[in-house]
């Protein structure tokens, strides 16, 4: 079977999940080829395990000052190049194509015939999750950009849906925690403004992974370029992390034990979604806008028991392999049965 994987690639958490995917999908005897949109060619790095991957400029959301900012988004969209890309994506050698919410290889699926599986966290979003805000929108958002035949869509709980647990790599560093040591990653965020917030703690070393070329040492505060070997090390080894309210991330940080202080970017329905289910679970704080008191505070608080995560590219990779025919109910309860998380349904109610 040869598959097309599409990616989504505005954040750093669809690769991570495709990383995890490359090794069980090959591991499966599948054939896979990658595409990925929603940033520059130059801005991808570490993309070793995809071989001679494709990329295109998709579509993506236009941030300013932490907040979705929808007038750049519609002045930035090269709408006719996105669609000359849907047309001119040529799926006639591929028995599959496979989209962690990307758009351009999703639709040129729908447009040509070919089979579509989609694996995302966005696509537990057609499903009444607890939580959510303005549902209907979301649902319709999620068909709209990156419509799929067969939707898996992956959150903290299956809330009593064909959802599946996050899938994430196994630790691959053994975790330890330096209690003044902080990994923040709020790459939308000014770094001068971050450095006002977090120079004045002096009893804490913050880790701020940022959009810079090389790294650097200001006291306190430790400026770090974006870089996934290094990143790894230091959420292994921090006390906690400071991050807006995208998924993959805080699924390493639940998996590693470690505590979550998080602020959902503004007009982003899936991160505001995510934190106040995250905060319905008890698995972070959220922060509405910058609050020292409450910084203060979580900066205190101990470390989270870690809630490790089942096989879940393993699983939908031999799935997948065997023509994906189990209702992906069946597929979700077998590995809610093994998973570490806790039960917490009754929390997630409403």
């Amino acid at each position: 079977m040869r598959i097309l994987y599409g990616v989504q690639a505005t954040g750093n958490g669809h690769i991570t999940r495709a990383r995890v995917m490359a090794p069980a999908l090959a591991a499966a005897g599948l054939q896979v080829d990658y595409l990925f949109s929603g940033r520059e060619a130059d801005k991808y790095f570490n993309m070793e395990p995809f071989g001679d991957y494709q990329t295109r400029r998709g579509l993506t959301f236009a941030l300013r000052h932490g907040k979705v900012d929808w007038w750049r988004t519609l002045r930035s969209l090269h709408l006719r190049e996105y669609w000359r890309d849907q047309r001119e994506l040529d799926l006639s050698g591929y028995d599959l194509v496979l989209s962690d919410f990307e758009p351009v290889s999703a639709w040129a699926a729908r447009k040509q015939g070919v089979p579509s599986i989609g694996i995302a966290h966005q696509y537990a979003f057609l499903y009444p999750v607890p939580g959510h805000v303005r549902a209907g929108s979301m649902a319709k958002m999620v068909r709209l950009f990156a419509p799929v035949d067969n939707a898996i869509g992956l959150h903290w709980h299956h809330f009593d849906q064909p959802i599946l647990p996050p899938m994430i790599q196994p630790p691959s560093l053994a975790p330890r925690h330096e209690r003044d040591k902080i990994l923040v990653y709020l790459p939308f965020d000014p770094l001068d403004q971050l450095e006002r917030r977090f120079q004045p703690l002096g009893d804490y070393q913050f880790y701020i992974y940022t959009g810079v070329d090389k790294p650097e040492d200001r006291g306190n505060l430790h400026i770090r370029p974006f870089s996934r070997d290094g990143f790894q090390h230091d959420l292994a080894s921090c006390a906690g992390v400071i991050c807006n309210s995208g998924f993959g991330l805080i699924s390493e940080a639940i998996q590693y034990g470690k505590k979550v202080l998080t602020q959902p970017l503004k007009g982003q329905l899936e991160q505001l979604s995510n934190a106040r289910v995250l905060e319905r679970l008890g698995l972070a704080v959220v922060l509405e806008r910058h609050d020292p008191k409450m910084l203060a505070e979580w900066l205190e608080r101990g470390a989270p028991e870690p809630q490790l995560y089942p096989d879940v590219a393993g699983a939908l990779s031999q799935w997948i392999a065997t023509g994906a025919t189990t209702p992906a109910r069946d597929l979700a309860q077998a590995l809610w049965q093994t998973s570490e998380m806790p039960a917490r349904a009754s929390v997630c109610n409403g």
